[in-house]
């Protein structure tokens, strides 16, 4: 368990910061850059379970809890040594169930015959900037991914590219499954 007595230690103040495994790096290196995108995420789907209610705000926490999880996963290199501790790590049934609710959420929406606007409800414009943020997180994973010398797992960016299908479909659900949704209308302001 976690256990923080102390919030400010001043060992960032050189721009440098530990990774769980007590590695010291850049606070601009690309592993940071990929955590730091998965709390962004996190903290706007906080503020979109102010809005949410019933299973989907069951949901939102769920994926919340599993942000922490992917976060200590991508905070955690796999060095190849062993460490003293079993390192936390995102597994397939997390990005399963990703798609099976993605699945369920999507059965009751009509298919898109136009891109929308990010909007609508406040739920889905809060869930529409979580999948924004998400895309972004989903950059530096994938960039971290090809860094030479650092590993992520499959299961690890298959979360993060599953969870923005998510928000999208979650965004299109809260819009009382699309009937609220705002279409793009292509040179609509020409």
């Amino acid at each position: 368990m976690v256990k923080l007595d102390k919030i400010y230690t001043k060992t960032g103040d050189k721009g440098q910061t530990r990774l769980a495994t007590g590695e010291p790096v850049n606070k601009w290196h690309p592993r940071v850059a990929a955590y730091g995108g998965i709390d962004e995420v996190n903290a706007a789907l906080g503020v979109a379970a102010l809005h949410a209610e019933g299973d989907l705000l069951a949901a939102i926490r769920r994926i919340q809890n599993d942000l922490f999880d992917l976060g200590a996963d991508l905070a955690t290199p796999d060095r190849g040594r062993a460490l003293e501790w079993t390192p936390l790590r995102v597994v397939e049934a997390q990005v399963t169930r990703l798609e099976t609710e993605i699945d369920a959420m999507n059965a009751d929406i009509p298919p898109l015959d136009s891109f929308i606007l990010p909007g609508g409800t406040p739920l889905a414009a809060h869930l529409h900037v979580a999948r924004t943020l998400c895309r972004t997180a989903e950059r530096h994973v994938a960039e971290l991914a090809s860094t030479e010398g650092e590993t992520v797992s499959a299961e690890a960016l298959a979360y993060v590219n599953r969870l923005s299908d998510w928000l999208f479909v979650a965004g299109r659900a809260a819009n009382g499954n699309g009937a609220d949704d705002i279409k793009w209308v292509p040179g609509a302001n020409r």
